[in-house]
């Protein structure tokens, strides 16, 4: 299971770098470092005009990428290189919590800090003015987590729509005589394997067989060996959380341990349980949780230290609510229905990962940005709207990008 990402550490808020040179710089390492930490040799920009038009205008923009690799905002330097435009990015409070080096480098490329266990206003309110003033996009992941499938994108948050109607209207009260408005623009980021797959995956699944007792199942077709590995992991935690493996589908086994693991601490947590996505469930939950456990912290302050024996039972909820949320990340059919060559890598390697907690780095890879077209933000909600009207076109758009390059990845052979 990867390691969760909350320390015992307080949480202070990190603004951005505001100047131009130092992104400028540290963004040509942008290339070297997608080669050597993650493994993508190339990157290809499609309708990056979309994008440069807006620019020229002066707009208030929100990039709104798609977010399945911890490579993604990384990958957005070669856009931002090939626009000469530094970005500015929202980024998860626990990235700034690593060396001072990276920390440092975060800062000066533009990222700024939000804390996702409580309501950040400081980086909601930063964010707010990075668009309001239209020096710089700003670049927001809608879906809030890593879905850890490329052709998939997972229910899309809130905030995104309301930063930026609340960045409109700012804009608005500022210069009402400006032309320049508030735009979200989708981009989505694929990734294609142009290695062995069978060379690449076999040995993965060969490790995972061994740490099964098993021996090596090569002779089998990959499909139906990547779920009879699935079939046995997942009967193994069935055993340990329901006591014996359960009959049936793998995806509807799949929801009867994600709920009895999100149900007891929706009970105790939040008097009811809910009926949202996996992420979000995990979400509110984290937020119940996690602030009495960071003591001095900005964002929830006020706290009481919490006895030892009380830290514990709240470290191992949080462990059931990370796996529960990693067992959502595996998509119904997912290879079943298109056994591509990328939809097989990303489903062993996530696997190999909750296994090991270690990101697992398979190359070649080639990165594919494709940016869609821009969706203008009114400074209200349309009243009477089916759900958010920002969000709905955001959702669609990323959905067609996706599906359209995932047809460009190879199918997997039968051996």
């Amino acid at each position: 299971m990867p390691p969760l990402i909350v320390t015992d550490s307080n949480y202070r808020f990190v603004p951005p770098h505001q100047g131009n040179i130092w992104p400028r710089l540290l963004s040509r390492f942008a290339t070297r470092m997608l080669r050597t930490r993650y493994g993508i040799n190339s990157v290809e920009i499609r309708d990056q005009q979309k994008l440069a038009s807006l620019l020229s205008v002066g707009h208030g923009i929100v990039l709104a990428p798609n977010h399945c690799r911890m490579s993604d905002a990384m990958v957005l330097q070669s856009l931002s290189q090939s626009l000469h435009q530094p970005f500015f990015v929202m980024a998860s409070s626990h990235l700034f919590r690593g060396s001072r080096l990276l920390r440092w480098a975060l800062r000066r490329m533009g990222a700024f800090s939000v804390y996702r266990e409580g309501v950040d206003r400081r980086a909601v309110e930063t964010a707010i003015n990075i668009i309001a003033q239209g020096k710089r996009p700003l670049v927001l992941f809608p879906e809030g987590a890593l879905s850890h499938a490329n052709d998939r994108l997972n229910a899309l948050m809130e905030g995104v729509s309301f930063i930026a109607r609340t960045a409109t209207r700012k804009r608005q009260k500022a210069a009402a005589d400006s032309e320049a408005g508030v735009y979200v623009v989708p981009v989505a980021i694929r990734y294609l394997f142009h290695g062995n797959i069978n060379d690449t995956a076999g040995p993965i699944l060969a490790e995972i067989e061994r740490r099964l007792s098993w021996r090596t199942q090569d002779d089998m077709p990959m499909v139906e060996r990547i779920y009879k590995v699935g079939n046995a992991l997942l009967g193994l935690k069935e055993t340990e959380y329901l006591g014996a493996p359960r009959p049936g589908h793998i995806s509807d086994r799949l929801e009867t341990l994600i709920d009895a693991l999100l149900l007891p601490l929706e009970e105790e947590w939040l008097d009811s349980r809910s009926d949202e996505s996996v992420i979000n469930r995990v979400k509110k939950l984290r937020q119940a949780v996690v602030p009495d456990m960071i003591s001095d912290n900005e964002s929830a302050p006020n706290t009481t230290p919490l006895f030892a024996t009380e830290l514990d039972r709240r470290w191992r909820q949080l462990q059931d609510m990370q796996f529960a949320q990693a067992l959502s990340l595996y998509p119904r059919e997912y290879i079943a229905s298109n056994p591509t060559v990328d939809r097989i890598l990303e489903t062993v390697q996530r696997m190999a990962e909750n296994l090991s907690g270690k990101e697992q780095i398979h190359p070649p890879m080639k990165a594919i940005i494709q940016v869609g077209d821009p969706i203008p933000v009114a400074a209200k909600r349309e009243r009477g709207a089916d759900g958010d009207p920002v969000l709905n076109r955001l959702e669609a758009s990323l959905t067609a990008m996706l599906e359209g390059l995932s047809r460009e990845s190879k199918l997997c052979p039968d051996r």
